[in-house]
């Protein structure tokens, strides 16, 4: 142990944190009315922005990466989390992992197990904007919407965009810095802008 110590102090200087933060990440998890689950591990202070009448649900094992220190690749700003709009449900599984990013659930995002979420990625169900000037000047409601759903086993690069109306299908691979605009198969690998199928899972 004590090697790995010198060999990674960094390492240890973001269990300490770790440590240290829990009980904050606790306060705001409870503030929101969520109950804290078994295994979570936080290192920094995600943004959870949950909508009144609005549906947040985490599995066990959630790990959110929300520091520059805590992950070599860097997260540009802490995991947020959110449910824009009353009715939004935001679901995710045992065993997700994510750092840095957003998580924005205007109708309904599910994100099954054992996923993992690269730095910086965005998932989103909603359009937020108009494509029409005059409707974004008066901002005009609803925006369009559409379910995202994550299945189990699915690995998401870092700087990726899934937008809305996706299905990510069980053990897929989304390749780095990927705009997914359509669903993608079961255990294959897309990547690109747009994102398209370039292999199978090995």
């Amino acid at each position: 142990m004590f090697k790995a110590i010198i060999e990674s102090p960094w390492k240890l200087r973001n269990n300490l944190l770790r440590l240290l933060v829990h009980p904050w990440v606790r306060v705001v998890f409870l503030f929101n009315g969520i109950p804290w689950g078994h295994h979570w591990r936080f290192f920094g202070v995600p943004i959870l922005q949950k909508h009144r009448g609005s549906q947040m649900k985490f599995g066990d094992g959630l790990q959110l990466r929300s520091t520059v220190h805590s992950n070599p690749l860097g997260a540009n700003h802490p995991v947020v989390l959110c449910t824009w709009q009353a009715g939004a449900i935001l679901q995710i599984g045992h065993n997700f992992a994510m750092t840095g990013g957003s998580i924005v659930a205007a109708e309904k995002i599910v994100i099954g197990d054992n996923v993992t979420v690269g730095a910086n990625t965005v998932i989103m169900d909603t359009d937020f904007h108009s494509l029409e000037a005059e409707a974004r000047r008066a901002e005009v409601k609803p925006v369009k919407t559409a379910p995202v759903t994550v299945e189990d086993d699915v690995f998401i690069g870092m700087n990726c965009l899934i937008l809305k109306g996706v299905t990510l299908g069980r053990g897929s691979v989304i390749g780095a810095g990927s705009v997914v605009t359509k669903d993608v198969p079961p255990h294959t690998i897309a990547a690109g802008n747009p994102a398209r199928v370039i292999g199978n899972v090995p």
